[in-house]
């Protein structure tokens, strides 16, 4: 079976957890874990990111797409 590249987040308790798409059958697997390695001035650029595009992302005028705009995306390929 081809590898699967997850994301996950490690608890307190050191608990994994992670959503695996459903084409993964239950039972053992093997896990690799791989640490992320952002440093806090990464989480200080997103959240000033955050705080100067507020207002323009909150401006129902930047709102020009809709539901129903476009085509449904045929995931069968």
């Amino acid at each position: 079976m081809k590898p699967v590249e997850l994301i996950g987040n490690v608890d307190d308790q050191h608990r994994l957890q992670a959503n695996v798409p459903e084409s993964i059958p239950p039972g053992e697997v093997r896990l690799i874990v791989l640490p992320t390695e952002e440093d806090d001035s990464g989480r200080a650029w997103m959240a000033g990111i955050s705080r100067e595009w507020a207002d323009q992302l909150a401006d129902s005028r930047e709102d020009i797409y809709t539901l129903e705009d476009g085509e449904p995306l045929d995931a069968a390929g």
